[in-house]
């Protein structure tokens, strides 16, 4: 039974910080490329930031400088770090495992947590 939950969403002011945490169960965790993906309302789901089984990082325009993605295997879980965060920044955060090697390609995802930048 594969399992990504997701933890650490809440309410925050613009500016603040917040650190969201995925804890994954019933993969080979350090095999996986993790990502953080959002979806605000009436808009697609998009790409956040990626962390390959390397530790090698990629993190969309509109959030770098201001959000890290890290990864510990020895506890199976991938957290996304945010500071400074922006009204527009407000949606549900998913956490995501991808598997492409050799065999069956294979992909997960979180339930989902919100995030909510507000005065």
């Amino acid at each position: 039974q594969v399992q990504l939950v997701e933890s650490g969403g809440g309410l925050v002011q613009p500016g603040g910080s917040l650190r969201l945490s995925c804890a994954a169960s019933g993969i080979s965790f350090r095999f996986y490329t993790m990502g953080w993906y959002r979806q605000a309302p009436g808009k697609q789901r998009e790409l956040v930031a990626g962390i390959t089984s390397a530790g090698s990082t990629n993190i969309a325009d509109s959030v770098k400088g201001r959000f890290t993605i890290s990864r510990d295997n020895a506890k199976n879980t991938v957290y996304l770090q945010m500071n400074s965060l922006k009204p527009e920044d407000t949606a549900v955060y998913y956490c995501n495992a991808d598997r492409a090697d050799r065999g069956p390609h294979r992909n997960y995802w979180g339930q989902g947590t919100q995030v909510t930048v507000s005065s």
